[in-house]
């Protein structure tokens, strides 16, 4: 049996393996590779697992009159699903059939689901679960740099620099093998954390080796402005980049302008030194005056918020300033979540765009894709609704009376998780592929089972827009089939134009026809190519000559707008839409554990990691503990508008007293998600995840009235 080379399932860094097949089961072994160097985290190394999940589903499901899930052959779903579309069109129009998809999606796949919805079904309304993770910092990039690619540069020139400045990303936790490119910052005393939290990525600051800023919660905008003001006031910007390189930087000086430590510390509560501290530190590090390169990076901290982009843009500004972008061994970048969020967005899941990055709204975009497709550019339909409101539609007037879900665990995932669920349940049919029964596959119509990571060929998209082949290692059980096979069988019954192909090489090479030209180009790519020199970014178009060598760092010669300049966006604070009040007096935050990624589906089903983390915390200050007769180990009840979730409580002095945290991997009373606030960000559409307003109770006592003022705390206790 032959050891095969591949990459991890889960997220964004898409750490390098080899699987080798063995009558026992998969052995799973770190290979080395720039992002990951041989390492891997512990999602890593069971990864395997998932591929002997004792529920793998291996046959369809349909629900019976009796209302229960029971087995069919695939023909019998398969005509259903059809049968049912067909009559959903025709009673309520094309857009009354819509898709979700995932940012765990092959390339391949993604592209093809875009077709699918857009020329098959004929509907506007697709949008995927990357609306709720790299929304906002695409938006930001578009607008500021002209193109959007999470990390615009390799993950190993980070180490090189000797500061980075890290805003909403617990990178111990979450990208546990990428803390080694942060060991240079380190080691110069200049690696910055933004976190309300003590985190794992916090606590790498201590010793010396670099500064941990512990703000209010939703107040990361604020401090974006001050750092700006700081490095504008003491002549820190690097003024012939900015004159030579940027455009609008007298607007955002302006607003920055009336943010001045001393006011930046009353609202967010980071000292008014510390923030001086943290300017002069970045500034010491830039290109401009002599240093070893300086990064600012974002994650979803700071940008699943109603000003998500909004702050991305400050920090980009913040970045701009100081002269970094389309500097060797400096930048700004995004710390994409997803396995393939890149990718996924890039070739037609997002409801406004088309394969290649193009917007589905520009007539040249529509008229080139629509040639690759074989189809009348009139018939790809306009944009679509985004995830938070497309999901608000379902099953209401004039919304969707179908939905067909792929990679995706709304259930759990989805802000307001209660309201979700029941607009699920008033669907007409909920069609779900997947490979283990999530708790959106438990309340289907119809369950597909298809294929997982080890068990199919595709091509991923990592954080860096480095194009990685994903490669088959073992047999899938002989019920589930691939997704691509899925949407041809499907596209037959339903008569749809155009070919539909279930090899994965040549989907690639449609994908790539159709990205050419686009501000993602993967023309010159083929899975042989990528075979062949697995190091290649994009974007990499086709060329008459020597092939084109991939672009590992964009923006050195020039940004991807119109007149070559990157541009300041002003923006100002406008606080989160849902903060603390008497009703609700206290900041809840949520995030990841190493053990576990996104809903769950997968890792719950891992024995290794549910033993290490069985369960969903409350993470409470001893000072709100006390205040609310809280012992470690007591069940927590976190209670707003939205509903209630309960959790045990941990009692930590790693978290600001007026603050608690609860991870979001777990369903039912657990799933956090039932309280987080489905508000969005107006540019981005990405709903505001990480920070809103409850009230804290032990879940065997009402809430006292002494407890529910609120904890007026503008600065952490040292």
């Amino acid at each position: 049996m032959e050891a095969v080379a591949t990459h991890c399932p889960y997220c964004a860094l898409q750490c390098a393996q080899t699987l080798t097949p063995t009558p026992a089961g998969v052995g799973v072994a770190g290979r080395d590779f720039p992002t990951n160097r041989g390492g891997l985290c512990q999602k890593g190394w069971t990864s395997a697992s998932v591929l002997r999940a004792p529920d793998r589903l291996v046959t369809p499901l349909v629900r019976g009159a009796d209302g229960e899930l029971g087995p069919a052959t695939w023909v019998e779903a398969l005509d259903l699903v059809a049968r049912r579309f067909s009559e959903i069109r025709a009673r309520h129009g094309a857009d009354a059939v819509a898709v979700f998809g995932g940012g765990g999606l092959t390339n391949e796949k993604a592209y093809q689901l875009g077709k699918f919805a857009r020329i098959a079904l004929g509907t506007a309304n697709i949008d995927y679960n990357g609306r709720f993770c790299m929304s906002s910092a695409a938006a930001a990039a578009n607008r500021s740099l002209g193109v959007d690619r999470g990390l615009p540069f390799p993950l190993a020139d980070i180490g090189g620099a000797a500061a980075v400045l890290l805003l909403g990303s617990n990178l111990a936790e979450t990208m546990p093998p990428a803390v080694a490119h942060l060991s240079g910052a380190r080691a110069a005393g200049g690696l910055v954390v933004v976190d309300p939290r003590v985190s794992a990525t916090a606590t790498l600051t201590e010793n010396g080796q670099g500064l941990h800023l512990q703000p209010v919660p939703g107040t990361d905008l604020v401090v974006l402005l001050g750092l700006l003001h700081v490095v504008l006031a003491e002549g820190l910007a690097d003024r012939a980049y900015v004159d030579e390189r940027t455009s609008g930087a007298d607007d955002a000086r302006r607003l920055a302008a009336a943010w001045w430590p001393e006011r930046v510390e009353q609202v967010a509560g980071v000292p008014a030194a510390l923030l001086r501290e943290t300017a002069r530190l970045l500034a010491a590090a830039s290109p401009s005056r002599g240093g070893a390169g300086a990064y600012v990076l974002t994650g979803r901290g700071v940008e699943q918020s109603v000003q998500g982009t909004a702050t991305v843009n400050a920090a980009i500004n913040l970045a701009l300033a100081l002269g970094l972008p389309g500097r060797l061994g400096s930048g700004y970048g995004a710390v994409t979540g997803q396995g393939n969020g890149q990718g996924g967005r890039e070739h037609g899941q997002k409801s406004d765009q088309l394969p290649g990055y193009r917007m589905i709204d520009d007539p040249a975009a529509r008229e080139h894709v629509a040639a690759v497709w074989g189809v009348d550019p009139a018939t790809i339909p306009g944009r679509g609704r985004p995830a938070v409101e497309l999901l608000d539609s379902l099953g209401r007037a004039g919304g969707p009376r179908a939905l067909l879900v792929h990679g995706a665990n709304l259930r759990v995932s989805a802000p307001h998780s209660t309201h979700v669920a029941d607009r699920l349940d008033a669907l007409d049919l909920l069609v779900v592929c997947d490979v283990v029964p999530s708790e959106t596959a438990q309340r289907a119509d119809v369950v597909l089972p298809v294929l997982q990571w080890a068990e199919e060929e595709g091509t991923m998209t990592s954080l860096e827009g480095r194009v990685l082949r994903r490669r088959k290692a073992v047999e899938a059980p002989s019920g589930a089939r691939s997704e691509l096979w899925v949407w041809r069988e499907l596209a037959t019954r339903l008569g749809a134009p155009g070919t539909w192909d279930t090899d994965a090489a040549a989907v690639f090479d449609e994908l790539a026809r159709a990205s050419a030209g686009g501000r993602a180009d993967y023309s010159g790519l083929s899975h042989a190519r990528l075979d062949a020199e697995p190091d290649l970014h994009w974007p990499c178009p086709a060329t008459e000559g020597e092939p084109h060598p991939g672009t590992p760092r964009l923006f050195l010669d020039g940004f991807h707008t119109a007149d070559g300049r990157a541009r300041f966006v002003a923006v100002d604070d406008r606080g989160p839409a849902d903060d603390v009040r008497a009703d609700a007096p206290i900041h809840l935050v949520t995030g990841r554990v190493l053990q576990h990624y996104q809903s769950g589906a997968q890792t719950r089903r891992v024995e290794d990691l549910v033993t290490a983390s069985p369960a969903a915390f409350v993470e409470l200050h001893p000072v709100l503990a006390d205040r609310h007769g809280v012992e470690p180990g007591d069940l927590v009840t976190l209670t707003n508008a939205r509903g209630t979730v309960t959790a045990v409580a941990r009692i930590t002095d790693a978290i600001r007293p007026d603050t608690v945290f609860m991870p979001f991997h777990w369903p039912g009373e657990q799933n956090v998600n039932r309280v987080t606030n489905d508000a969005t960000d107006p540019v981005s559409g990405m709903p505001e995840f990480k920070v809103c307003a409850v009230t804290v109770a032990r879940a065997d006592l009402p809430a006292h009235p002494e407890a529910a003022g609120p904890l007026l705390i503008t600065e952490v206790p040292a």
